[in-house]
């Protein structure tokens, strides 16, 4: 039977998924979570909704799936270990080589590999295996062919419903380099929900260009079983206990085989607790034509009718039943152009006020309807119990059921009024506060029990069962973190990625990104580049010609197990976020050369620095990968150009350059302004992308040499 798994930004949102009916719920803590801004949680609010959802049958993950720097480190492993006693069924983890750390020091502790992994094909899979993961959540972008493959190998968790990241798992840094605010350290401001112009005819008008609608797979979650996930979850730390209730629902409805109207109305309430964009079955089965939400950034709602007027008043027609504190959004040819509140019933529909000038036709959207949060507290859930109670003269009392046994005081024959059957099923059917709906079954021959005494029996016996049912936890002690030593010293080794067919001049190695990996023709001695999502059909275009290459440099994890394969030498790129000794040394270990996260300051990658680490120091600012066509794949007329340019509200302008993989053209963006950060103790890796080979020659001490240029993030750090 398959996991539903749904969002905890909140207590309130916690509690609502689970009386909805979630298998499983997923929440963060007060640090190292990459939704930072969702309420989270303390070691004793995680220990009391974890001792619920276990009396119900339900587990709850903790995810700690930030970054984690030098520093941090002990406190990571600390969080981890409080987590493991509050509860949690499992912690999710971003960084593979902390979870093999964290699984060696404390074995009993059940790793899931987050989203922010990258885990898109059978070689993440058998790293995240390696590193003694148990799960991966799988990359948004993996196609459901390779989803298939990777759960022969370990057990997956795949996105069903939710907001869709517009940039690849784990590897977007706009909110980083725009304004110090890392995604990959919970504090992403999403700049992608901004609305953007692209040098394109049909696309120079300002657009959300790069927001995407929200996931909802809705029926098609069957593909997702056949393909062997386990676990089907829901996005929304940010969102409201109303969504987190609806969504539930929802799929809840689905799995368990609703009737079709059920399952309708369902869906319609998960519309109006939170929608963007109308919704898209998102990148596993394909590009479609609604991934984009263009013109709307936000929530959209659900249709409720258009607008007219009557008696100079805005009217709705519509079987919506609108009340008192219902919010509206109102569109027109698609686009909004103001809200709307609920000021009063009328026949067949309802009336609006609004501080805006609208016009008899436009949409009107429901996008605050104030009976969901009620629906959502209202649930109730209750775990059915098999309860058996015999009351016999001469004989100890005895209550058993669900695998515990308790026995009590000696039963004495009643003089008058003996307890009858229903006496005493009346008396175990009261569980107090713990969530259970008693079967009850009671056996006596007219027997005398103190009524003080027999409803000490019933809670001892209940008390038994819920220590059966969600035991406590057997708390691990803490241990020391084992630090690998650095012996710091200079590089002096120069990198540089380039897309071109020149050779940079004083380039020790050349990394050489294609324009088409269906047709290469590389430099002679460069490295391949490869991208972070490697689906099986892009392997199939660039395995064999491999042996063309002096090694590949890898933006993925993947590229572990990829270039064990193939027997190929490997260069780690930025796109593994190594911040912290431990991911160094062992990232060291199964590659030739490993480049550092592009958000350290210079002196934290002194401190990691050692032979064979690179740092990048100068050029282009990869800042997002998009596996996804911003035109829409409107492929009969497009330019197909390399090179285009998003300009965003402000006048900045950010290169978009295109290339092309066996599905067909896929994006990266970059910042806004190159980067001249210079490196100490590091190797330097130079970012040509673009094909200005400058920073090629002044990577080691670029300062003054790239006019415009910013320093990123070489003096401050995030925090």
């Amino acid at each position: 039977m398959a996991e539903l798994l749904a969002p905890a930004g909140s207590e309130q949102s916690a509690y609502a998924a689970l009386r909805a009916g979630a298998d499983a719920l997923y929440l963060g803590m007060t640090r190292f979570s990459a939704r930072e801004s969702a309420e989270n949680f303390c070691a004793s609010s995680l220990e009391k909704l974890a001792r619920e959802a276990h009396l119900l049958g339900a587990k709850v993950y903790v995810a700690l799936n930030t970054l984690v720097k030098d520093g941090e480190l002990s406190d990571f492993f600390s969080a981890a270990r409080e987590a493991w006693n509050a509860g949690a069924d499992a912690i999710l983890i971003q960084d593979f080589f902390l979870g093999k750390a964290l699984k060696e020091m404390y074995p009993a502790i059940e790793l899931h590999l987050s989203t922010q992994a990258g885990c898109c094909n059978e070689h993440g899979a058998r790293l995240a295996k390696e590193c003694g993961f148990s799960r991966v959540v799988l990359a948004r972008e993996t196609p459901v062919a390779d989803i298939a493959r990777i759960s022969r190998i370990i057990e997956t968790e795949a996105f069903v419903q939710g907001a869709l990241c517009t940039c690849f798992s784990g590897q977007c840094y706009l909110s980083s380099f725009a304004g110090n605010n890392s995604g990959n350290r919970g504090r992403c401001k999403q700049p992608c929900r901004r609305q953007y112009t692209i040098d394109r005819a049909g696309f120079d008008a300002p657009a959300y260009v790069l927001s995407l609608a929200d996931l909802s797979v809705g029926e098609r979650v069957r593909d997702l079983l056949a393909a062997g996930v386990t676990s089907l979850k829901i996005e929304g730390r940010l969102r409201s206990a109303a969504y987190a209730c609806a969504a539930v629902e929802y799929y809840r409805a689905i799995l368990d085989g609703a009737p079709e109207g059920e399952r309708a109305a369902a869906l319609s309430r998960l519309k109006r607790a939170f929608n963007r964009g109308d919704y898209t079955r998102g990148l596993a089965f394909g590009q479609d034509e609604n991934l984009l939400s263009r013109n709307v950034q936000g929530h959209i709602g659900e249709r409720a009718g258009t607008l007219s007027r009557i008696g100079g008043r805005y009217f709705c027609r519509s079987a919506f039943a609108a009340r008192t504190g219902d919010a509206f959004k109102i569109l027109r040819g698609g686009k909004e152009v103001g809200g709307a509140q609920f000021a009063g019933a009328g026949k067949g529909g309802f009336y609006l006020s609004s501080r805006e000038r609208l016009s008899e036709g436009d949409e009107v959207r429901v996008t605050l309807d104030t009976s969901l949060a009620e629906r959502a507290l209202s649930n109730e859930r209750k775990r059915p119990v098999r309860v058996r109670v015999t009351l016999l003269a001469g004989q100890e009392m005895r209550a058993e059921g669900e695998g515990v046994s308790l026995a009590g005081a000696v039963c004495e024959p009643a003089r008058s009024a003996p307890l009858t059957q229903q006496d005493i099923a009346s008396c175990f059917c009261r569980t107090d506060a713990l969530p259970f709906a008693p079967e009850v079954t009671a056996e006596t021959d007219g027997v005398f029990v103190p009524k003080s005494v027999l409803n000490a029996f019933r809670r001892a016996f209940y008390a038994a069962l819920a220590d059966r049912l969600a035991p406590p936890r057997t708390p691990l002690a803490e241990k020391p973190v084992p630090m690998p030593a650095f012996m710091a010293e200079q590089g002096g080794m120069t990198a540089v990625i380039s897309a071109g067919d020149t050779v940079p001049e004083g380039a020790d190695m050349v990394i050489w990104k294609p324009v088409d990996y269906t047709d290469m023709a590389p430099p002679e001695g460069a490295w391949l580049y490869l991208p972070p999502l490697l689906t099986a059909a892009d392997e199939a275009c660039i395995a064999p010609q491999l042996a063309r290459f002096a090694g590949v440099y890898c933006e993925g994890t993947y590229g572990i197990a990829f270039a064990r394969k193939y027997g190929v030498k490997l260069f780690a790129g930025t796109g593994w976020n190594l911040t912290n000794r431990i991911s160094v040394a062992a990232a060291l270990q199964r590659a030739e050369y490993v480049a550092l996260s592009k958000e350290l300051t210079l002196r934290e990658q002194d401190a990691l620095a050692a032979r064979g680490v690179f740092a990048l120091a100068a050029g282009e600012i990869k800042v997002m990968d998009l596996a996804y066509c911003p035109f829409g794949r409107t492929c009969a007329s497009c330019d197909r150009r390399e090179r285009y340019t998003l300009t965003d509200e402000a006048g900045r302008t950010f290169p978009l350059r295109r290339y092309r993989a066996a599905d067909g053209c896929r994006f990266e963006v970059y910042n806004c302004a190159s980067l001249a950060a210079g490196v100490r103790l590091a190797s330097a890796l130079a970012d040509c992308s673009l094909g200005d080979l400058t920073a090629a020659g002044c990577a080691r001490a670029p300062a003054g040499k790239l006019p415009g240029a910013t320093r990123g993030h070489a003096e401050r750090s995030l925090l």
